[in-house]
């Protein structure tokens, strides 16, 4: 092997491997997973899941939309970055000499979103571009969602629309406003939880997320309203069922945490992505054997 061919070995393997921790991998079944729970929701039959399209759309969700959403966000917060110790112990911290390989891994998923813009109807379509302008928008100014209170937490709608367009993708229709709000509510409480333990970097760095405008107290406040709204929502879509009643573990976090001073939401925060997996894969189960059944 010539020392060039072993260069550029080197080079790809570097970049994959700054894809996998850029991309947050825990975090991949926020967009993935809402994917796939849409099409449940939307299909009519087995179908969907033996169509390319089906595959191609969970390839992305999963992968290249990670990459976009944190890669941008990376490119962005290195003035919080610094201080936040969960970059430190808990996820990639950007360097200089990354920056470079970043902005071409950018540009690779931007080109592949256009070519997906090519092949789909105007519908698709702008639900695609409504999901590539949040992500982009979330963190990169001149816009910036995430240091204006309410901005932040709705721009978060961008983990909504992969569900949205999976059920437009099994359904050939939009899914109910109902569903939607739902939607939006769960969001907009995880976005607000998340954001909580980082109140005091971000004020550092001077961000005034919701968190930091409102406070601790206030802001977990928040999130039980909307994650109880959420609950309420899907236990009126669900008919009171029995296999719905796990949802009321989001509600029960913050209440948790508002009556017990002695718990950390530094801790709890990182079983979310488990919480949200296990409920999710859950949703998928029934709504799978129910429509096939």
């Amino acid at each position: 092997m010539s020392f060039a061919e072993a260069t550029a070995r080197e080079r790809v393997h570097a970049s994959l491997h700054l894809a996998l921790a850029v991309s947050r991998f825990r975090f991949w079944i926020y967009t993935g997973g809402t994917y796939v729970v849409g099409v449940a929701l939307g299909m009519n039959d087995w179908g969907i899941f033996f169509t390319p399209a089906y595959y191609l759309y969970l390839l992305y969700f999963f992968i290249p939309a990670n990459i976009f959403i944190y890669g941008i966000n990376d490119l962005w917060d290195g003035a919080t970055d610094g201080i936040n110790s969960k970059k430190q112990e808990k996820e990639h911290l950007l360097i200089d000499g990354e920056r470079r390989d970043l902005v071409v891994l950018l540009a690779v998923v931007a080109a592949l979103s256009a070519g997906l813009l090519l092949v789909q109807d105007w519908i698709g379509r702008t639900l695609f571009l409504a999901f590539l302008f949040l992500a982009y928008f979330y963190s990169a100014p001149p816009l910036r969602f995430k240091e204006v209170p309410v901005l932040d937490f709705s721009s978060n709608m961008l983990y909504i629309l992969p569900g949205i367009f999976g059920f437009y993708l099994a359904a050939g229709a939009l899914p109910s406003s109902l569903l939607i709000a739902a939607g939006f509510c769960h969001i907009a409480a995880m976005h607000i939880f998340s954001a909580i333990p980082d109140i005091d970097c971000d004020r550092k760095a001077g961000i005034t997320t919701t968190a930091v405008w409102a406070g601790y107290r206030p802001a977990l406040l928040l999130c039980l309203v909307f994650w109880t709204l959420f609950a309420a929502i899907v236990l009126w879509l669900a008919g009171g069922h029995p296999l719905a009643l796990p949802v009321l573990i989001y509600p029960a976090l913050p209440a948790i945490l508002l009556q017990c001073e002695s718990v950390s939401i530094d801790h709890v925060y990182w079983y979310l992505p488990f919480i949200n997996t296990a409920l999710g894969g859950l949703a998928f189960g029934v709504l799978v054997y129910l429509k096939m059944w």
